[in-house]
């Protein structure tokens, strides 16, 4: 159990610390482009590892580490959350449904082609 604790504790670090790097790189004061980017980004890699994960001896680590703890720390819903409802407050009605719509098949999207991509 600590074992487990310390691997998704140290992949919860380094995807924290990637998305907060990804959140300089990308800027936008119009559109929440980079939560967008992080989350779709996130949702692949989410996918590549679990199609990757499920054929390897030591998989379930794995998972932990990279999926569990980096993907984890990486993607952000608290923030996409946040954001739909700032922009819902500042009545961008439009820019508030585009998001949500894209964000969950966008990232659905992405996850089934990492999955598919290990196949």
């Amino acid at each position: 159990m600590i074992k487990n604790l310390v691997i998704v504790g140290a992949g919860g670090m380094l995807g924290s610390v990637l998305r907060y790097i990804c959140s300089f790189i990308i800027k936008s004061d119009s559109y929440p482009w980079a939560t967008l980017a992080i989350n779709i980004t996130g949702s692949f890699f989410i996918g590549l590892i679990l199609g990757s994960t499920l054929k390897m001896e030591n998989g379930n680590m794995w998972r932990l580490f990279l999926a569990t703890g980096i993907c984890g720390g990486f993607t952000t819903f608290s923030a996409f959350s946040a954001e739909c409802i700032l922009l819902i407050q500042q009545n961008r009605w439009a820019a508030a449904l585009s998001y949500i719509i894209i964000s969950v098949m966008a990232g659905l999207a992405a996850a089934f082609a990492g999955l598919w991509i290990t196949k």
